[in-house]
């Protein structure tokens, strides 16, 4: 609805189109050369009218927006506009300027339609006017007319079809609004007018998912495009993975560890990519490069200790679970990891019935697990299991009541077989072993 001081801006401007029409009608009525004097003389007067007036106007304007009293700029600005201070002197009055700002205190005052209603007149004047036209898709924003912001968010693009932002805030509104077909069309627009336009790249990946489409080609594009974007090359090898196209990501992780040797994400990646594959020897070697960039990360250490224990390399298991303790900072990471070799190494070897190195090594499990969990690993453990196993499967004091006078001498016994020949440690003797 229009508010009140808009109905008057119409009634002013009405009472001057009379005048001027009406001396122009007595014109039609009277001797040519009488009428062409009394149209001078209003023209004239009305031109005598502005000179003094629109100077005023124009620089109370600028005052009152100034000092934000929005309510005497629109006042103001509705005086400007009735008395057509523009088109008596454009360079003084600029018509983009006046109806900007005349839209603009309305705004200020949340009267939205208001804005509207101005900008609409504006554009009489000026169609081509990108600027005004902004500030009225911003209007229908605020009032809710999505689909209007639209349709002029569009006519804008027409008038200035290389201007990013203005296609970008299309875009937005039509992922907003579900049209996921109409965004790849604008988004792939600023890509012919900026092919390296990231924000536009990854936009458009995910449009082709919203709409269903399959975005590989997106990111193996932008990629190719921008080799030396590395982040490109890491979404693209994970996209690859995501389709069970593993081999494949490691050929572009490759690509980006030449780019950047020292790239940590890059090389993790990689591992993860050779592990997908069952290339569990190169995922081995891409974790410990990652190691030598990033010495002191002791999760690494876990992950390399990890990939040994799946390929049965009991002995470097362990060492690098040695090394993750070294680096866990107390928090019971690396004890956990090498309660965990323990297990497996066990779970791989043990025997039916269970030797006593088998009892040794499970025993040496469960302290570990249990240290751990006292330092708050909350990772795998069997403690619960083996615990509940205990008289079956642990080395204990019937075990110790049985041993020799060697082993009961120095309170200490290891593993003797070849299974366990990758056991270094000593299971200490319990102090109730007696």
């Amino acid at each position: 609805m229009v508010c009140k001081e808009e109905t008057k801006v119409t009634m002013n401007k009405m009472k001057i189109i009379t005048l001027l029409f009406g001396a122009l009608f007595l014109t039609m009525c009277v001797p040519p050369e009488g009428g062409n004097q009394n149209l001078s003389k209003d023209k004239a007067k009305l031109d005598s009218l502005r000179k003094v007036r629109c100077p005023r106007l124009m620089s109370s304007a600028a005052e009152y927006y100034r000092n934000r009293d929005w309510k005497q700029t629109v006042r103001i600005y509705e005086e400007i506009t009735t008395l057509d201070c523009d088109e008596w002197n454009p360079v003084f009055a600029p018509p983009q300027e006046i109806y900007q700002y005349y839209a603009i205190a309305y705004e200020q005052m949340g009267k939205f339609d208001s804005s509207e209603f101005v900008l609409l007149d504006g554009l009489q004047k000026l169609p081509e006017s990108v600027e005004l036209r902004k500030r009225l898709a911003y209007s229908y924003k605020r009032q809710g007319k999505k689909e209007k912001e639209i349709i002029e968010f569009e006519r804008i693009i027409d008038m200035a079809p290389l201007d990013i932002s203005i296609m970008n805030d299309l875009s937005k509104l039509y992922k907003d609004e579900s049209r996921f077909d109409d965004q790849i069309y604008i988004l792939e627009k600023i890509l012919k007018v900026d092919g390296s336009n990231e924000i536009a790249q990854s936009e458009l990946a995910m449009a082709f998912e919203s709409s269903g489409r399959d975005p590989l080609d997106v990111y193996r594009k932008r990629h190719e495009d921008n080799p030396e974007n590395l982040s490109y090359g890491l979404d693209y090898a994970d996209r690859l993975t995501q389709v069970d196209r593993s081999a494949d990501a490691t050929l572009v992780l490759d690509g980006v560890i030449r780019q950047d040797p020292t790239s940590k994400l890059a090389y993790r990646k990689l591992a993860e990519a050779h592990k997908e594959t069952n290339n569990l020897k190169k995922a081995a070697n891409a974790y410990e490069e990652l190691f030598q960039i990033d010495p002191r990360d002791g999760r690494i250490a876990v992950d390399i200790s990890d990939i040994y224990i799946d390929v049965g390399n009991y002995s470097k298991a362990l060492r690098w679970a040695e090394k993750a303790m070294s680096l866990s900072n107390g928090n019971g990471s690396g004890l956990g990891q090498k309660a965990k070799v323990y297990f497996y190494g066990w779970d791989t070897f043990r025997q039916n019935p269970f030797s006593i190195d088998d009892r040794i090594v499970a025993k040496l499990a469960y302290d570990y697990f249990v240290k751990a969990e006292d330092k708050g690993f909350l990772g795998f453990t069997k403690r619960g299991w083996l615990e509940e196993n205990s008289k079956d499967i642990l080395y204990g004091k019937a075990q110790w009541f049985m041993a020799d006078d060697r082993v009961k001498r120095t309170r200490s016994i290891s593993p003797t077989s070849s299974n366990y020949d990758w056991v270094t440690e000593h299971l200490k003797a319990e102090p109730n072993w007696k």
